[in-house]
């Protein structure tokens, strides 16, 4: 158990990322951690705080990741490409790492301001991108959660192998977009409009 030594936080939130995008968020224990770094379990308490504190930590990588990935893929493109960018950009990830994704899927706590930080910089990253359409305060918010839902959505039914037909999922993927896309340039109020004509 030597390699207990100089055992650090980011070691162990790492390891957790590894296991639970190898096996599920659902299934981590901080047994399989431990066994992982070969050290004993409780040796894990003097860097999370149980499974809560873990998961919690997780959700500080994850989100932090997430941001800077959604922000690199908007660099140098602006309106329809921007958003593209953006969406293939939070697909990616959800694939890439959907053990440690699931853990940033609930908002944070009020009183967790490093996590509100993390996530607060992922909004303002794809407000800056929705901005040429010109949506303001609640109409911008309502857009980030429009393009969450869509890349969340289907790159979760992705990941967990819902889309059994063969038929190219970049293709769908794209179209999906590309009719948000065309939601956006109809103006906020187009589907508000439309259901109160219903």
């Amino acid at each position: 158990m030597a390699r207990s030594v100089g055992l650090s936080c980011a070691q162990v939130v790492a390891v957790a990322a590894e296991l639970a995008d190898e096996h599920g968020l659902a299934t981590l224990t901080l047994a399989q951690v431990a066994a992982r770094l070969g050290v004993k379990l409780p040796s894990l308490y003097n860097h999370v705080d149980g499974l809560p504190g873990l998961r919690r930590d997780l959700a500080v990588l994850a989100v932090g990741e997430l941001g800077e990935q959604l922000a690199r893929s908007a660099i140098g493109r602006a309106g329809d490409a921007a958003v593209l960018a953006v969406a293939r950009a939070y697909r990616a990830y959800v694939l890439a790492h959907p053990g440690r994704y699931a853990a940033t899927v609930r908002a944070p706590a009020a009183d967790d301001a490093e996590l509100q930080r993390l996530s607060r910089r992922v909004v303002e990253v794809v407000v800056a991108v929705l901005a040429p359409y010109g949506l303001t305060d609640d109409d911008a918010i309502h857009a980030v959660r429009g393009l969450r839902s869509l890349a969340h959505g289907f790159a979760t039914l992705e990941a967990a192998g819902g889309f059994g037909l063969a038929l190219d999922r970049d293709e769908s993927f794209e179209r999906l977009v590309g009719a948000y896309i065309v939601g956006l340039r109809g103006g906020a109020g187009c589907l508000s409009d439309a259901s109160a004509h219903a």
